[in-house]
């Protein structure tokens, strides 16, 4: 028999069964980990399965479906890949929790053109890991080893949360009021967006991943997880009226908070509230990156924002910190001014 006609295998195509397997074995005990009381059944089967009777009186579902864009780029550069399943959860799981709603759970996509075990558990742990952040659980996923896809030592990764709250509870932007104070959380770093500037910043300046900032290397600074403000902000919410919220993700401060507004209201931000952190000033001053630019590209150090009546300012931003988060007043809702919303002094 020639060559051409010897008898193939899914191996031989560049498909390995038995990795994958040997994945899911290794995970187990890590998505276990995330497992809530409504999850009915545990990994393999064909459909995932999660029990809502009984939690709520009318539920709406809120879901979220998001990647971790060209910061994936990085972590595969740097050999970085325990943390990047953090950032898939947070990007899903802060945009669910915006509405009020509590993440239930989780479904991730992970593709690759040749599975590598340690690579695929190391980005699979850390989803896990961040669905322990969040309190949801991760009952279902893909793992997808397609030869020829992807150049060698690439994957890609993408995830999918169902959340819900009560109906009477839903928090969707209508309670604002002109006056309103605008609260700004940290983050963590520029968490998931922006990285596509960020790489060629970086590359133009030659790659000093070792680079100080502050006592914090480059690479950790760019790599850092995205903060996920599910659970102190949930308890928040049972202690505070909040007429709003946003996610500061692609589009920066700048895009993101006006989503929740109405739209006969507009928002002025103060940006001498806080300190650009040196990772944004690095990227600020290295890139030449206008003024405008950063504040519709990145988060500049405010990971998640809330819009609360003008009296409840300070008692909510001593809540979020007693909840550990560190929360400052950045700006406040006013009425619109012609077709430019949003301004920045």
């Amino acid at each position: 028999m020639s060559a051409d006609h010897e008898a193939l295998s899914y191996r031989a195509a560049g498909v390995d069964i038995d990795a994958g397997n040997e994945v899911v074995e290794r995970l187990k005990p890590l998505v276990e980990r995330t497992f809530r009381p409504e999850v009915m059944a545990g990994l393999g089967g064909f459909g995932a399965l999660f029990e809502l009777a009984g939690r709520y009186k009318e539920p709406v579902l809120v879901s979220g479906t998001d990647g971790v864009g060209t910061k994936l780029k990085l972590a595969q550069i740097l050999g970085r890949h325990d943390t990047i399943g953090i950032d898939l959860v947070g990007m899903c799981v802060n945009d669910v929790l915006v509405q009020g709603a509590e993440s239930l759970f989780f479904l991730d996509y992970f593709a690759t053109g040749k599975l590598d075990i340690e690579t695929t558990v190391s980005v699979v742990g850390g989803i896990a890991k961040g669905c322990e952040l969040a309190g949801c659980a991760l009952i279902g996923g893909e793992t997808a080893e397609m030869p020829d896809m992807y150049p060698p030592g690439e994957y890609d990764l993408a995830g999918f949360c169902v959340g819900a709250i009560e109906k009477a509870a839903l928090i969707d932007g209508s309670a604002i009021n002109a006056g309103d104070a605008i609260i700004g959380i940290t983050s963590s770093g520029p968490h998931s967006n922006g990285y596509s500037l960020i790489r060629k910043i970086v590359a133009r300046a030659g790659n000093p991943f070792d680079l100080d900032l502050g006592g914090v290397k480059l690479a950790d600074a760019l790599m850092a997880p995205t903060t996920i403000y599910v659970k102190p902000i949930l308890a928040l919410l049972t202690q505070q009226l909040v007429h709003g919220m946003a996610h500061i993700t692609g589009g920066g401060l700048k895009e993101n908070i006006i989503r929740v507004v109405p739209e006969q209201l507009g928002i002025t931000l103060d940006s001498s509230a806080w300190k650009l952190p040196p990772v944004f000033d690095w990227l600020q001053r290295e890139g030449r990156v206008v003024r405008n630019e950063m504040w519709r590209t990145f988060n500049c150090g405010i990971g998640y924002t809330l819009i609360v009546a003008r009296d409840q300012r300070e008692s909510t931003i001593a809540a979020l910190k007693a909840l550990g988060l560190d929360a400052l007043a950045i700006g406040e809702v006013v009425s619109a001014r012609g077709d430019e919303r949003v301004h920045i002094a």
